[in-house]
Parts: structure tokens; C-alpha cells; sequence
């Protein structure tokens, strides 16, 4: 009895050991996705952020979560469905930080 509850643990370990990448990977855009509202909301806050910038900002995070949507209407993400997002998403942490950090403050 107790092999094969050694067995079984050892079994269920192995699996959630090679589960772990697949289920990390499918919370990444997500997450990311509210970092970076958090960042834009922390910009506003502090001023860093003009009106105008957060529109702009804005409706960039909001074209990404309409592309996961429509990407992942079949069900799942691809691994080329996430590679798209994760690009869509590194270009838009880069326009945050821009305009977060040029000379344009909120009024």
C-alpha cells in the first residue's frame, strides 16, 4: 500500500513538474495585461501621464484584449496566438514607459 501511494505521488509530482511551463504561459497575457492598467493608472496618479497620453495608452490596451478575445474565440491560445500578444503587449510597455517618462506632465 504504501508503494503505491509512493507511486502515485511520484506520478502526480512528475506531472504538475511538466504541467507547470504550459500553466504559467496561460496566465502570462492576462497578468500582464492588468500590470500594465496598473502602470497607466499609476501615471495618471502621479502626473506623469497627460490626458491625451492615457487615451492613447488606453485604447492601445483595450485593441490587445480585443485581439486575445478574437484569438482565443476557438477556445485556446497557440503558442503563435501568444507570441503575437506578448509582442503586441512589449510594444505597449514600451509606449507606457515613453510616455511616462518624457517632459509632458498632466495639467
Amino acid at each position: 500500500m504504501k508503494r503505491l501511494t509512493g507511486v502515485i505521488m511520484t506520478g502526480a509530482l512528475l506531472t504538475l513538474t511538466l504541467a507547470e511551463p504550459f500553466l504559467a504561459q496561460a496566465g502570462v497575457v492576462g497578468g500582464r495585461q492588468k500590470n500594465q492598467q496598473e502602470r497607466i493608472d499609476e501615471g495618471v496618479k502621479s502626473g506623469e501621464l497627460s490626458k491625451r497620453e492615457t487615451i492613447r495608452l488606453e485604447k492601445e490596451q483595450a485593441r490587445i484584449r480585443r485581439k486575445k478575445r478574437r484569438l482565443k474565440s476557438d477556445g485556446t491560445l497557440s503558442a503563435k496566438d501568444k507570441a503575437k500578444l506578448t509582442h503586441d503587449q512589449n510594444k505597449a510597455s514600451r509606449h507606457i514607459y515613453k510616455e511616462k517618462h518624457d517632459e509632458q506632465t498632466r495639467k
